[in-house]
């Protein structure tokens, strides 16, 4: 589990920012599931999601930056949690899948030519010698403004985004996995944007243009 635990360039779990912020989340905490809810709610929640900051930077993943922004997209929110996991002593690793959100915005859709989103990012925890998914892209104001069921995290199963929205509509489609990694593949991520998206995504992506 060591290699589970160390900090890499962006996932810097032992900066002073992400270890100040983990000691506080987990204050007084001392069992592994609620330590892995503190860290899951602070990211999902206070980390708000943007879709559009710039991804073709490896500086922007860092997770002590993205602490420092408050904001991020799926990939730099699960870098984050990660390094506040294994700040917290928890053994964590970033996970990948290609997704269809069948509901995101026709601006979205029509700026990357498709609803698949490659490479979408959560995070494994391993808790009680086992390994769990989390996923703490969608903020809680994000899903009430676009009526999306929230992702609930207990802190011992699977919190993966729900099939369908509040209305019963489909919302996201697991596609395939790509795997677990120890670090960030920022060039397996960033050549599968391009294979993906072509030139229609990078004119969008770092526009900080809110969803």
């Amino acid at each position: 589990m060591e290699e589970y635990l160390n900090p890499t360039r962006v996932i810097d779990c032992e900066s002073r920012p992400i270890r100040e912020k983990a000691e506080e989340l987990i204050s007084g905490v001392e069992e592994t599931p609620e330590r892995a809810k503190k860290v899951f709610y602070f990211v999902r929640d206070r980390i708000r999601y943007n879709m559009f900051e710039d991804i073709f930077s490896l500086d922007s993943y860092i997770a002590s930056e993205v602490l420092k922004k408050g904001e991020g997209y799926c990939v730099q929110k699960a870098v984050l949690l990660t390094a506040l996991a294994r700040a917290s002593g928890i053994p964590t690793r970033l996970f990948f899948a290609d997704i269809r959100n069948h509901l995101a915005p026709q601006y979205v859709q029509e700026a990357m030519g498709t609803n698949l989103f490659t490479y979408h990012g959560y995070v494994e925890f391993c808790i009680n010698d086992r390994w769990v998914k989390a996923t703490p892209a969608f903020d809680l104001e994000t899903c009430q403004r676009n009526e999306i069921i929230p992702v609930e995290f207990n802190g011992t199963e699977d919190a993966l985004f729900h099939r369908c929205d509040r209305n019963g509509k489909l919302h996201i489609e697991y596609v395939c996995q790509h795997g677990y990694f120890t670090d960030l593949p920022f060039d397996e991520i960033i050549e599968a944007f391009r294979r993906v998206y072509g030139k229609a995504k990078p004119q969008y992506w770092g526009q900080n243009r809110a969803q």
